[in-house]
């Protein structure tokens, strides 16, 4: 191959020298033979390196005892995800009380489930060596933060980060469930793609407010989950209008329907509208959610329709 390689290097640069003289027919046949030589070497190349990449992506492996795995993701921080996958969980449990639901947290830097769910203290070990999730409000939770001290910084690098999500996947014992609601961190970045490679996941729930910015990093979130063939269920949107509680008049302080115009535009569903209510901010941070705290309230129902369009949406899980 090096003498190939010679050959049209030196000849590129003889046939340069002939100004506009025609190429002799054994140059171009030698050109010809050439460009065919590097065609399928650079096709050989191609597929060895896809055999390589291959290998080192993991296979699926679904979690033990789990049925169906919900992940709730958003392209961009402060939208209001982790709220969405609390009341989300609770909704679940309460449209159908016959389900057993759990909710992990893999926002490794930022953990904010154990405060929403107003939970404390380290994991049990199970016989087997497995950690325990931690339970309350009938919904068995699994998060960093009962790992790490509460205003603890995590300051890991990306190897490090891995190594807990999967032990966070991995080596929990959550016995039976039917709905496992994973909270994702913002973005698009490695552990969205470390969950979706390593385990089975039957729907991706994109939330977004109908703000120009955040539904730019929505679009991007949902069409990582397409390219890596999960499917994506539809987009909730969340503080899609706030209402004076004196006066009732309704205000879009982040636009109006701009994740609907954004789910039209990539063929998908909206779920439900969350409204921007301080009951939500004020329950989440005491720790008691609204689905739990105020199941009658209007807020409280929004996340029980989600929950019921989530359910509707999914495939039947393998038997």
């Amino acid at each position: 191959m090096g003498s190939l390689r010679r050959f049209l290097l030196f000849g590129g640069l003889s046939l340069r020298g002939v100004c506009g003289n025609a190429v002799p027919p054994l140059g171009r046949r030698a050109l010809s033979r050439g460009h065919q030589l590097l065609g399928a070497e650079g096709e050989a190349l191609k597929q060895r390196r896809t055999q390589i990449m291959s290998r080192g992506l993991p296979k699926q492996k679904p979690i033990e005892g789990v049925r169906q795995v919900i992940v709730v993701a958003s392209g961009k921080g402060g939208v209001g995800k982790s709220t969405t996958a609390v009341n989300l969980a609770l909704a679940l449990a309460a449209n159908d009380s016959s389900k057993a639901v759990g909710l992990l947290d893999v926002d490794v830097y930022g953990p904010s489930i154990p405060k929403m769910m107003n939970l404390k203290g380290n994991p049990e070990l199970s016989p087997n060596n497995l950690m325990r999730p931690l339970l309350n409000y009938g919904i068995s939770c699994m998060s960093m933060g009962f790992l790490v001290e509460e205003t603890a910084p995590v300051v890991w690098r990306g190897l490090m980060v891995m190594s807990a999500i999967e032990k966070l996947l991995r080596q929990v014992d959550w016995g039976q469930l039917d709905y496992l609601v994973v909270d994702m961190p913002p973005g698009t970045g490695d552990v969205q793609l470390s969950v979706s490679q390593n385990i089975p996941i039957s729907g991706a729930v994109i939330v977004s407010t109908p703000q120009d910015i955040a539904l730019m990093d929505a679009h991007r979130g949902a069409e990582m989950f397409r390219k890596v063939h999960v499917p994506v269920l539809g987009l909730v949107q969340n503080m899609s209008v706030f209402q004076c509680p004196k006066c009732k008049h309704k205000t879009h302080i982040f636009g109006a329907d701009g994740a609907r115009k954004l789910a039209q535009t990539l063929d998908l569903d909206i779920l439900g509208d969350i409204p921007l209510h301080l009951s939500i901010r004020e329950a989440s941070d005491m720790g008691r959610p609204v689905v739990f705290s105020q199941p009658e309230s209007e807020e409280a129902k929004a996340y029980l329709h989600i929950a019921s369009e989530v359910v509707r949406r999914l495939q039947p899980p393998p038997e």
